[in-house]
């Protein structure tokens, strides 16, 4: 294979192979910082409603199921959005260690095939 530097790097097919690990575990990393930000944002949500509705007086909150609204008691209000902020703060915490992989495994093969490339390869971000 004939590289822009002028060297002839031959690419093995375990060299394709981390070659396209590395691409597939790119669109994880990505997919995840996606994952990660709405998760983020739906914890912010959760917060919010759950200030809000320490400010209210009513006993009977209107509350969100699906796409209908039901007049729900002001404790089991509380109590849902708890159990949701709870469950929202773990799949955050899961998929902040699932990004810390991914740039672990992303580092370790960019170290292999920068080794064996140099700058013939282009593995960064743009």
């Amino acid at each position: 294979m004939q590289q822009e530097g002028g060297s002839d790097t031959e690419v093995t097919w375990e060299d394709q192979q981390n070659i396209n690990k590395f691409g597939r575990l790119n669109n994880r990393f990505h997919e995840l910082e996606d994952e990660i930000k709405i998760a983020k944002e739906t914890n912010d949500n959760l917060e919010d409603a759950s200030n809000e509705l320490i400010l209210t007086e009513e006993d009977v909150v209107r509350f969100q199921i699906g796409e209908v609204f039901a007049h729900v008691p002001k404790d089991e209000v509380e109590n849902r959005i708890e159990n949701m902020k709870e469950v929202t703060s773990q799949k955050l915490t899961k998929l902040d260690e699932e990004k810390q992989s991914v740039v672990a495994q992303m580092a370790e093969l960019k170290k292999i095939l920068y080794g064996k490339f140099k700058d013939s390869i282009n593995l960064e971000e743009d």
